[in-house]
């Protein structure tokens, strides 16, 4: 058997930014004090992120958590490693223990002086963290191995899920002496998520390791499998990928959320990521042989197909109006027009347009594609290879290049159109769909 002792790490404190990401990335006192009165045998840990943080702003982030908090993590860069062990002092002399939870474990596995720079680190624990979730547990044996040499600071390991080896690496650590494991209610994580604690907890006593009742577990688990339908975490092939190659998932996350590329384009650009190489298709390069007065921008809202005929009624009564597609759902209802239509492709829009292409003829159309690297890959169906152009340059906005509004209103803008109109950008209801508000603030 085995003794535990639950630790509960509520959020961050952190210094006041523009974006808000939650209260529990500041966890303000009335929180704390929450906290301690519903855990009042619990040690309660707070998270900073030392690349935020400095010892000028410990009086303000830490003092009012005194007689509520027992630890304070650290989130590290190990290139950070030597600042964050000051910072680390200093709070130790606050009367908090320290953990630094020491980041992007598969860089610096074989690196001897990162290892170096471990012996001279102060705190009360060493976390491993396996932040691209691509771990396997021979890992965890030779870095615990490699830090026992240099340290006798108690060690701790944080897993991600990204190839579900978070258990096994887990236990591997346990085996090897690791004192504080990281886990989460269903693997609640950003991305891929982590171990899921009542994994864990019955691994250990299924061992005999611990005796579990599970009476007030199965609730809690309940609660939480109803938030992941809502905020949707858990390992998937793109998550897998990032993980095996040590790739950052934070694009990852984005691509997923923004619904505009498949699994395939995601894989793509990892692989790309991989290679360090962007892919190429070799398409002709887009150039404008007239300038144009007007411009109708179509965007993918339900409003286009319900005012499909008013579009319609506009375009016989201004045959030289252009009509740019972003994206390709509506393209079909306009099929009959005679105006000179552009269809703005990415990603796996390309491939949406295959029931399109068996039944539709495509001549009045001009395809334009993104400009090259596309790290992203762009699906672009055999039948409309032709009638595809690549733009050189996306000039107009830094921010979003890959954004099929985008590469629309660089179209426009080359065209050098008076009046442009747009129709069917319906925004999206973030508060039904909270997984889109990333394009919506892109659109806006």
């Amino acid at each position: 058997p085995i003794s535990i002792c639950v630790i509960s790490e509520i959020g961050y404190r952190s210094l006041p930014v523009k974006e808000y990401f939650g209260e529990y990335f500041y966890c303000p006192i009335h929180v704390l004090q929450l906290a301690r009165e519903k855990c009042p045998n619990k040690k309660i840990v707070v998270m900073l992120n030392e690349k935020d943080v400095r010892l000028v702003d410990l009086d303000m982030l830490l003092d009012p958590c005194a007689g509520l908090v027992d630890m304070v993590r650290l989130a590290v860069d190990p290139d950070n490693l030597s600042r964050a062990s000051l910072l680390s002092s200093e709070i130790m002399t606050r009367g908090f223990e320290v953990g630094l939870n020491v980041m992007y474990m598969s860089k610096w596995l074989d690196d001897p002086i990162f290892m170096g720079k471990l012996a001279d680190v102060k705190a009360n624990f060493i976390s491993m963290i396996d932040s691209y979730g691509g771990i396997y547990p021979q890992d965890i044996d030779n870095a615990i191995h490699e830090i026992k040499k240099v340290t006798s600071i108690p060690l701790g390991f944080h897993g991600h899920n990204n190839l579900e080896l978070a258990l096994a690496n887990t236990i591997e650590a346990i085996n090897k002496g690791c004192e504080m494991v990281d886990a989460t209610i269903t693997g609640m994580g950003r991305g891929a998520g982590n171990l899921k604690t009542e994994l864990l907890l019955t691994y250990l006593d299924s061992k005999n390791l611990i005796d579990f009742k599970y009476g007030n577990l199965t609730s809690i688990v309940d609660e939480f499998m109803s938030i992941q339908k809502e905020y949707f975490w858990g390992t998937s092939l793109p998550y897998m990928i990032s993980g095996a190659y040590s790739l950052p998932q934070k694009e990852v996350m984005s691509w997923i959320a923004k619904k505009r590329y498949t699994t395939e384009s995601i894989i793509n650009a990892l692989q790309n990521h991989k290679k360090q190489q962007p892919a190429s298709l070799g398409i002709q390069k887009f150039s404008i042989d007239k300038k144009v007065e007007k411009i109708v921008i179509v965007g993918g809202g339900i409003n286009a197909k319900k005012h499909a005929h008013a579009l319609k009624q506009f375009s016989h009564s201004n045959p030289e109006t252009v009509i740019i597609h972003a994206g390709v759902r509506y393209i079909s209802l306009f099929q009959e027009l005679s105006n000179k239509q552009y269809v703005c492709l990415l990603g796996a829009e390309g491939y949406k347009m295959k029931p399109f292409l068996l039944a539709k003829n495509t001549v009045n159309y001009t395809f334009i594609i993104e400009p090259s690297p596309h790290l992203m890959g762009i699906i672009i169906p055999e039948g409309i290879l032709a009638q595809t152009f690549e733009l050189t340059e996306i000039s107009l906005f830094d921010d979003f290049p890959d954004s099929l509004l985008t590469i629309a209103f660089q179209i426009a803008d080359l065209l050098d159109a008076k009046d442009i109109f747009l129709f069917g950008l319906d925004g999206y209801d973030i508060k039904k769909d909270e997984q889109m508000l990333e394009v919506s603030q892109e659109n806006q």
